[in-house]
């Protein structure tokens, strides 16, 4: 029997409430979760800035297709 395994790369983002076209994306799990030691410190930096700012700035995240990580 042959298996294949598709391994499916997830991206968190968050969507700006004022601009469409502006968001923050970040890598993540099929969870949600952000492997932070993996991140630079400018988007460590960016992701707890988009965190403290939900509903203010940015929507809930979502967890979406990471279509970029070919």
């Amino acid at each position: 029997m042959d298996i294949s395994v598709t391994h499916q790369r997830y991206a968190l983002r968050f969507q700006s409430l004022f601009n469409q076209g502006r968001a923050m994306v970040f890598p993540c799990d099929e969870r949600g979760q952000v492997d932070l030691d993996a991140l630079s410190e400018r988007a460590r930096e960016n992701y707890f800035y988009a965190r403290a700012v939900i509903g203010f700035e940015y929507t809930e995240p979502a967890v979406t297709p990471d279509y970029s990580a070919g």
